[in-house]
């Protein structure tokens, strides 16, 4: 019997390391390119080592692309490119619909982009906190939680310094933590990484292939953000045995067992003693981080990750009436 041939899937490079980790799925993703590389129209670009199963298609050509689904990654190219670029025979493919933010307006009452069952999408979030907190009203929805590919890294923890990373951490805020952040390295030695952290002290971007071998010296991953998804970050942290200490707010909670595989607390007081623990007591490190490397090994792996992505598209060509794939 033939082997079937992989689907083909139109998608747009939004966040380029869940492209990467995307990209294991055993699908063949075209991702489409404009002059100039706009938001979202990129392409593979030079960043990350992407397999050959991510093809860079020019926006124009979208339409006459041969596909099998889509995925959106944006308002913007649910509410004006896919109108603009795609053909209408396309519009009317398997569509799903991958949310990666909780709603950021209101907590509770954001009415979601795709928030009824005629709007013809599957609402994707990357967590059961997301998928909770917005308002998709009768769209269907499916979590798949992140998975990372773990790194030929092993921690060593030798670096007695806290290490955040966060993206434009000065123009993201309160909700983002700018303050817990100043707040804390004022008593801890703490240094942040991230798009322009140069803006707040810190030490400016590390390429993204690059992190996992930089952050693997610090004693502690601080992840100070009050709402937000879960980081990818966090997880490549965890997953390589540097600790995690964070705010016990969002999915986080659900990740971290406070005091056995990393720390969690709303009380910042309470977490910069955790912090000065783990800077005191390199063996607490080293014990605490295999622990959550544990964690992070069993909940993020990159097949299950892959499997779901595959599971939900197949069953989405295939006309299924229930596209939520099993558990983690």
């Amino acid at each position: 019997m033939a082997h079937p041939r992989p689907l083909d899937v139109l998608t747009w490079h939004v966040h380029g390391n869940y492209l990467w980790y995307l990209s294991h799925a055993p699908v063949r993703w075209f991702v489409p390119t404009l002059p100039g590389s706009p938001p979202g129209y990129g392409g593979r670009g030079s960043t990350f080592p992407f397999p050959d199963n991510v093809v860079d298609v020019p926006a124009e050509a979208v339409a006459d692309l041969r596909l099998d689904a889509v995925v959106h990654q944006s308002r913007a190219t649910w509410t004006v490119d896919r109108f603009r670029y795609l053909s209408e025979e396309q519009r009317r493919l398997p569509t799903v619909y991958l949310e990666h933010d909780p709603p950021l307006a209101s907590p509770t009452d954001t009415l979601h982009t795709i928030h009824r069952a005629e709007d013809g999408a599957v609402v994707v979030h990357v967590t059961s906190f997301n998928r909770l907190m917005w308002d998709t009203g009768s769209a269907p929805t499916a979590v798949i939680e992140h998975g990372v590919v773990v790194p030929p890294v092993e921690a060593t923890l030798e670096r007695a310094r806290g290490l955040v990373v966060v993206n434009d951490l000065g123009t993201r805020g309160r909700r983002l933590g700018a303050d817990v952040v100043e707040e804390v390295r004022r008593r801890v030695p703490i240094d942040v990484v991230g798009l322009r952290s140069e803006r707040v002290g810190g030490l400016g971007e590390i390429p993204p292939p690059e992190l996992a071998a930089f952050m693997s010296n610090y004693r502690f991953f601080f992840h100070p953000a009050r709402f937000t998804s879960l980081g990818l970050a966090v997880c490549e942290a965890m997953a390589i045995g540097v600790p995690v200490v964070g705010l016990a707010t969002t999915e986080l909670v659900t990740v971290i067992d406070d005091g056995r595989s990393g720390f969690i607390h709303t009380d910042v007081d309470r977490l910069v003693g955790d912090m000065e623990r783990l800077l005191a007591e390199p063996a607490l490190a080293r014990a605490v981080g295999r622990a959550g490397q544990d964690t992070a090994r069993r909940r993020f792996g990159i097949e299950r990750f892959a499997a779901q992505w595959a599971a939900l598209l197949a069953g989405l060509v295939a006309g299924s009436a229930a596209p939520v794939p099993a558990g983690r």
